[in-house]
Order: C-alpha cells, then sequence, then structure tokens
C-alpha cells in the first residue's frame, strides 16, 4: 500500500501543476513573450483644436483729459462699477508762465480789435442810414464786428481754461472734472494724485488716466496652430479651462478666426476669439491665463481603441488578435477605423465590444 501511494502522490501533483498553469495561461491572456490583452470599449471620441490664450473683455475704454494739468482728486478705485457720466478725476490746471503769458495778451489784442471793429460798426452805420455809405460796406464792417466779437470770447474762454480749468457756456460747459465716458468697472488707474497730464488733442495722444471695461461681456481670445486653422469655422463650440478655476465648465462659440498669421518665436500662429456663453457658475476676471478645445467633431457611444494599437500599411489598418490556442502567436486582422483625438481611435468595423487586442510589450532602448 505504502509503494502505490508513492507513485500516486507524485503523479497527482504533476497533474495540479500542469492544469494551473494551461488556466493561469487563458485567463491571462499573457504569453511567454509578456503580450498583455486590452479590451474594445464603448465611449466619447473628440476631434479638436488647441487655442491658447486668456479671457478678457470685449472692449476696453481708456479715460482721458482734453485740458492739461496735475491730478488733484481720485473719486475711483481699481474693481469699482462706475456709471457713465460719474465723476472720476479732478484736475487742477497747471499752465506754464509763458503759456499763460501767451494766454493773457491774447485777450489783451483780442479786447483791442474788438474794440476797433464795435467803433468802426458804430460810424459805419450812421453813415448807411445818411446814404452816404454803401450798403456793401455797411455789411463788410458788421461782418469784422461779428468776427472780432466772436474772436475775444473764444481768448476769454480760454483763459478760464487755462487758469481755472473751467468753462460755463449756454450750451455744453467743461470743467475740470473727468467723467466716465461710459459704464463698466475699472480695471486700471493709471495716475495718481500730484501726477501730470497731458491733454488728448489733433496732434497728440493724451495721458491714460483710467481704464474702463463691461465685465458681463468677456471672452477668450487667443492663437491656434497653422496645422489647426484649416479645420476651424466660426460657430463651433469651445470648451475653455481656465488654470485658476480647474473646476470650472466654462463653454462658448468661435465667434472670429485671423485671415492673417501671426509669427511667435518661429510658429506660425492665427488669432481666435470666442465669446463666453456659459461661465459655469463661477467668477471670471479679465486676464485669466486658459486653453480652448474647439470642437472639430464629435461621437458618443462608439467603440473605441488606443490608437498605439493600430498598425498603418498601404492605407490600411490592422491590430493584432490572440491565436485560436493558447499559447499561439498572435495574428493580424484588419478593421477600419474613423475619428481619432491622438490617442484614441473609433473602430468603424472588424472589431466588436469586448473583444480582446494583443498589446506587445514596449521594445528595450539600448
Amino acid at each position: 500500500m505504502k509503494r502505490w501511494l508513492k507513485v500516486l502522490i507524485p503523479v497527482v501533483v504533476l497533474g495540479g501543476i500542469g492544469f494551473g498553469a494551461v488556466q493561469a495561461s487563458k485567463s491571462s491572456g499573457a504569453s511567454k513573450n509578456g503580450f498583455t490583452l486590452v479590451k474594445v470599449e464603448r465611449g466619447t471620441i473628440t476631434d479638436k483644436a488647441l487655442a491658447t490664450g486668456q479671457i478678457v473683455p470685449e472692449q476696453e475704454i481708456q479715460v482721458k483729459s482734453q485740458i492739461s494739468g496735475t491730478i488733484q482728486e481720485c473719486f475711483a478705485e481699481v474693481g469699482d462699477r462706475v456709471e457713465i457720466g460719474q465723476p472720476l478725476f479732478s484736475i487742477t490746471p497747471d499752465p506754464t508762465p509763458l503759456e499763460l503769458n501767451e494766454v493773457e495778451r491774447g485777450v489783451q489784442l483780442a479786447e483791442v480789435a474788438y474794440a476797433r471793429a464795435s467803433a468802426d460798426f458804430e460810424r459805419n452805420g450812421a453813415l448807411w442810414k445818411e446814404g452816404i455809405l454803401s450798403k456793401e460796406l455797411f455789411d463788410a464792417s458788421k461782418q469784422a464786428f461779428d468776427q472780432s466779437r466772436i474772436q475775444l470770447d473764444l481768448t476769454r474762454e480760454r483763459l478760464a481754461l487755462t487758469k481755472e480749468g473751467k468753462l460755463a457756456r449756454a450750451k455744453g460747459g467743461m470743467d475740470s472734472v473727468i467723467r466716465a465716458p461710459a459704464s463698466g468697472t475699472v480695471l486700471k488707474r493709471h495716475v495718481n494724485p500730484g501726477d501730470p497730464v497731458v491733454p488728448l488733442t489733433s496732434y497728440q495722444a493724451g495721458t491714460p488716466l483710467m481704464t474702463l471695461a463691461d465685465m458681463g461681456t468677456l471672452m477668450f481670445k487667443g492663437t491656434v496652430d497653422e496645422i489647426d486653422v484649416g479645420k476651424l469655422k466660426e460657430g463651433m463650440r469651445v470648451r475653455i479651462k481656465i488654470g485658476a478655476l480647474p473646476d470650472a465648465t466654462v463653454t462658448g462659440r468661435l465667434t472670429r478666426i485671423a485671415p492673417k498669421a501671426t509669427e511667435k518665436e518661429g510658429t506660425t500662429l492665427f488669432d481666435v476669439e470666442a465669446a463666453i456663453e456659459n461661465p459655469g457658475g463661477v467668477t471670471l476676471r479679465a486676464g485669466y491665463s486658459a486653453n480652448a478645445d474647439v470642437v472639430i467633431q464629435e461621437k458618443a457611444n462608439v467603440l473605441l481603441l488606443p490608437e498605439r494599437l493600430v498598425s498603418f500599411e498601404k492605407d490600411k489598418a490592422s491590430v493584432e488578435v490572440p491565436g485560436a490556442v493558447p499559447g499561439a502567436q498572435p495574428v493580424k486582422k484588419e478593421i477600419k477605423v474613423g475619428l481619432s483625438d491622438g490617442l484614441k481611435l473609433e473602430i468603424v468595423a472588424g472589431l466588436a465590444e469586448g473583444e480582446e487586442i494583443v498589446q506587445r510589450p514596449p521594445k528595450e532602448i539600448k
């Protein structure tokens, strides 16, 4: 009896080891070459173009002054909401001695010219009534009188603006208080009390005092590589990812594609703009860095496979599937593919959901 046990026990042990090895080979799908299996799954795939840029207002307004001087007081700070006509700055005129002297002398010359034109007009009027002076000469003297009166008013107004920064008129007076030209939020204040101000004229840009913008009309502005711009069209959906708000989902529509490229660090880029339709329930701020995915094409509930497992040869796609017998070498199978996002590939025909594909181990670099 003991002799039979000595023979039977090794046979049972060897049989169990062999059966376990076969089952392990079948369940893991791995061969002695280290192959692994990847299943075909269903999901959503998106072909998209990446745009890099930032969140900006649709329109920014720079506030400038029409009179020169120095800033006396500021009535609004960065972040404040202002309405049209609201005071922003008060300016104290600070003319040079030469400027003030020229304006005062201009008033004196205008007064002399007005007095002479007035006397001539009165004398010519009396002569015209007596029939001694012609109507043409009387009209000419009246025109000279009117011009001298207007010139005197102009020089006096210039003197008032130069000395006091204020001008009172029946229609459209001026003063040294700079008011908001439009409603919006103060993005930046460029000057402080005591800073000099150069006025805005037809021959000089003037000193920027403040920048305003309507924060209710923010947009995405960025650039797209020339490789992707040919696929884009206005109206495409855009998903915006903001670096400072990683959990926010901001969506919009592509509104503008630049007709001309720009060069940056040896790369050809095209400017794009997108209107924000849904801010994702978060407060957006001007200047946020952001990336925008412009959705070119999207398909849901399709068969997907990692693109690295698909081989392409002569416009034909194929994958490797396990052999019919465990341990056998993988065999090639031709398939038809569709949309790609660079990582995953849509399987149009040739494979079914749940089917396993062979993944070879990465090659060692020596």
